[in-house]
């Protein structure tokens, strides 16, 4: 029982550093990402990696911190040669010299009473056992356990009032729709800043990661890729699955500070005519004057149509312009290549290889490298299609997973849009009807009702002879 228990711990702590380098990784490219810009010129990259450096930023676990020059200077030469796979910190190989037991017992006190220091801790176990490992191991027990408060952290308040070119910056959010075939609807758009022009949208049955995904996906193949992407704090919106994607295509990720929606009107703007204009005329019932929507392939369609025909091709009351006309004066703009494009939206998770060399991602087992027995590998996997998955160690392609077992094929948020048609067609079969008139059947086949009421009407003979 107490290897398992130290196993577990062991599993626990490799996932805790995988998380923290992913954290890592990405702060480190939100920091560097404008000013790696091939557009920029030296004057114009030095100038703005010394302001960088010349103030705190929020760090990547909530403490501020300073960057140095030559740190920035590294990550933008790093990002440029392995995109963000080269940010992730180099994995520590350290031989942890304190006993499990201790360590296990300084985490023990921390959580008992989260007020005491690293420093009152040593105390306390130098106290108790006559010794103890020094404050700093402590210190980074408790961070890596994530036992430590975070630190309030000044955010910046993005205050732009309005991009300067189309597809500079994207602002995404999701609207309550409809309900349809007895389900509500969500619907996600993102909106050009520039023009008003609505790069992606689509009417979900959920408001998740994979109805964003299915709404940005086709608006990044068709309509280019955004400097900038600004989006609110939604569970959908921070979800891991978009930092990678952003990452991958070079994306700026901006969240909107919570309680302070400043920068987001616009696409509020958008939501109100969409009201006023397109829902106001659909139902998901029958109710007169209004279309009444069957299916959420429908409601998807009529509101594409409404879209371009209508919403693009009607000028702005800001701009003056319509939407469409305005975003299509800055063209033409560069596509992702399908390779990259599928990259972005792939999902990963985090396994550690079991000595049989398999490896269990929901339920499913896959066999994979021996060599990879007691490691740490990324599984990097379609959520729609969990039959195929990439194995990579460092971000290095290591083949694919074999299934061994396959229970789920699909990942749990990858729920299917099309729910049971909640009223099958009538089969126009009456059961009980049917029941009543085979037991009347089988009545008047048994008894001659006709002849026992024609007997009961007479009256009976007489044996008596007339006088």
């Amino acid at each position: 029982m107490e290897e398992v228990l130290l196993v577990t711990a062991v599993d626990d702590e490799w996932r805790v550093r995988a998380e923290r380098a992913q954290a890592v990784a990405l702060f480190r490219y939100q920091l560097v990402r404008e000013a790696a810009d091939p557009a920029l010129s030296s004057r114009q990259r030095g100038r703005l990696v010394r302001e960088l450096a010349g103030r705190e930023h929020p760090g990547p676990f909530g403490k501020p911190i300073r960057v140095s020059r030559q740190s920035l200077d590294r990550w933008i030469l790093a990002w440029r040669r392995g995109g963000f796979d080269a940010l992730l910190p180099a994995p520590r190989q350290v031989t942890a010299r304190t006993p499990v037991e201790v360590l296990d017992m300084a985490a023990a006190l921390k959580r008992e009473n989260p007020d005491r220091t690293a420093a009152q801790v040593v105390r306390i176990l130098r106290t108790h056992l006559g010794w103890a490992p020094s404050e700093s191991t402590v210190l980074r027990l408790f961070t890596r356990l994530e036992l430590t408060g975070p630190a309030a952290a000044h955010r910046s308040v993005f205050g732009r009032f309005e991009a300067t070119h189309p597809n500079d910056l994207w602002t995404g959010d999701a609207l309550h729709g409809p309900v349809v075939a007895g389900r509500k609807t969500y619907l996600f758009a993102f909106i050009d800043d520039h023009s008003r022009a609505v790069m992606g949208h689509r009417f979900g049955y959920a408001e998740d990661t994979v109805r964003l995904a299915a709404a940005l996906r086709p608006a990044l193949a068709s309509r280019g890729v955004p400097a900038t992407a600004y989006v609110d704090n939604g569970s959908a919106f921070v979800d891991r699955w978009l930092l990678r994607a952003c990452a991958v295509l070079g994306i700026k990720l901006t969240h909107s500070t919570p309680g302070r929606p400043e920068g987001r009107g616009k696409i509020e703007r958008l939501f109100e005519t969409v009201r006023a204009q397109f829902l106001v005329e659909i139902t998901g019932t029958n109710q007169p004057g209004r279309h009444h929507v069957t299916s959420l392939g429908e409601l998807n369609r009529l509101f594409t149509a409404w879209l371009e025909t209508v919403y693009h091709r009607t000028p702005h009351s800001e701009t003056g312009q319509p939407p469409i006309q305005r975003w299509q004066a800055g063209g033409p703009f560069p596509l992702p290549t399908p390779p990259a494009l599928r990259e972005a939206f792939l999902w990963s998770e985090q396994r550690m290889v079991k000595k049989t060399a398999t490896v269990s991602l929901h339920g499913n087992v896959y066999q994979v490298e021996t060599d990879l027995v007691g490691r740490r590998v990324e599984l990097v996997f379609d959520p729609f299609d969990l039959s195929t998955i990439e194995v990579r160690l460092h971000g290095k392609p290591m083949g694919l997973a074999i299934p061994h077992r396959i229970g789920r094929h699909a990942h749990p948020k990858a729920r299917p849009e099309t729910p049971p048609d909640p009223c099958p067609p009538p089969s126009g079969i009456a059961y009980l009807p049917l029941i009543d008139a085979a037991h009347q059947a089988e009545l008047a086949a048994t008894v001659n009702y006709a002849a026992l009421l024609e007997t009961t009407s007479q009256p009976p003979a007489t044996s008596m002879a007339a006088p």
